[in-house]
């Protein structure tokens, strides 16, 4: 007598409760065994990890993440399979068995979907313009959507006990009703590949979509997320945003800015080509120049309340930071050289003149001036 047998003659379920008590701790201990091996999986992963074998250490994550689960299945699946149960169960327990194992299967699978995009990454990292990196979440997402679709249409064959191909033809019937309820989720993913092939940015990238400026956070199979600068989490429907205009912050090769230097104009134009030149010496050879990217100082407006310098330089490498602290030391130059020159700068003021009385100004805002000349 084999052992299937004797464990089937001792586990009848109309003798005794406490076998299947005792049924019960097998599974718990093969749990535990299963957490024990997990831990020693898990070691090996992160050594294989340090080691660059990423793909390696994907296949033993996912090892360790499903051995739990797939002894207690295996568990399960023998329990079942050696109990005997009276006639008006026995087809129930059966249906129970194929499930758990459809089910332990299939989350063994789900987590080796890592291992696809992992070495798509590769791919990407050896040949960087071949593919986007946005695709790589987009494909481990949709190997697992596919998965878990897939064992719902296994679990729905083995209850109702007809092909698959039946299964899939009874989902196509309703498919058009479910198709109208989901469109919209329909449109977002569809959007989400309309994106990956586009590019207009990576995970990581800082970006501005409607106001939302920050970086992108995630990109899911329905929508992406993108972190703002005040600390916010703000998703946007993929079906949106490949509809919506992006400025992508993060692939500017540099930082432009673009100043005005307002001078009054009781400034000869001496002290004006004076200004200039010392801008001009400030930002010469200057931090994070470009040498294709000078930068530009004209004297080039007439404003209604000044005498305008424009000063146009660009900031290289594109570190805002950086680019921050060498504006700030720029302009405390431009102030202190300009006060030693006896150069002033101009401030917005409007004159008004009283009917009758045009050769006299006055400043507007003193309104008791105002007030005493139109009294004259």
């Amino acid at each position: 007598m084999n052992l299937i047998s004797i464990l089937k003659n001792w586990l009848i379920i109309d003798t005794s409760l406490e076998r299947l008590i005792a049924l019960a701790v097998v599974i718990i201990v093969l749990y535990l065994i299963g957490v024990f091996i997990k831990k020693i999986i898990k070691k090996i992963s992160r050594k294989q990890i340090r080691a660059d074998n990423s793909i390696y250490a994907a296949f033993l994550t996912a090892i360790a993440n499903s051995v739990s689960v797939l002894l207690v299945t295996l568990g399960f699946a023998l329990g079942l399979s050696i109990v005997q149960f009276p006639a008006a169960y026995s087809e129930i327990a059966a249906t129970t068995k194929e499930i758990i194992m459809v089910l332990g299967i299939g989350f063994f699978i789900y987590q080796l979907a890592e291992i696809p995009s992992i070495w798509f990454e590769k791919l990407i990292e050896k040949n960087e313009h071949s593919v986007n990196k946005m695709f790589v979440p987009v494909i481990k997402k949709s190997i697992r959507l596919a998965v878990a679709i897939l064992a719902i249409i296994q679990i729905i064959q083995i209850i109702s006990n007809k092909p698959i191909t039946a299964i899939i033809a009874g989902l196509g019937i309703g498919s058009l009703a479910i198709a109208l309820a989901a469109q919209d989720t329909l449109k977002h993913f569809i959007g989400s590949f309309v994106i990956a092939g586009d590019k207009p940015f990576e995970i990581g990238d800082r970006v501005v979509v409607d106001g939302h400026d920050g970086p992108v956070e995630s990109i899911g199979l329905r929508s992406t997320g993108i972190r703002t600068l005040d600390g916010h989490l703000v998703t946007i429907p993929n079906g949106e945003l490949a509809n919506r205009t992006i400025q992508n912050i993060g692939k500017r090769p540099y930082i432009k800015r673009l100043a005005n230097v307002t001078l009054t104009y009781d400034t000869s134009p001496e002290k004006i080509q004076e200004g200039i030149d010392i801008i001009k010496d400030l930002l010469d050879n200057h931090e994070g120049m470009k040498p294709d990217l000078p930068p530009r100082v004209y004297f080039n407006n007439l404003n209604s309340d000044s005498l305008n310098i424009l000063v146009l330089y660009w900031y290289h490498p594109p570190d805002f930071w950086k680019y921050m602290d060498f504006s700030e030391k720029i302009n405390f130059e431009i102030v202190k050289q300009f006060n030693a020159a006896g150069i002033d700068f101009a401030f917005p003021t409007q004159t008004v003149y009283v009917a009758g009385d045009k050769k006299r100004p006055l400043d507007f805002g003193l309104q008791e001036h105002i007030e005493k000349e139109i009294k004259h």
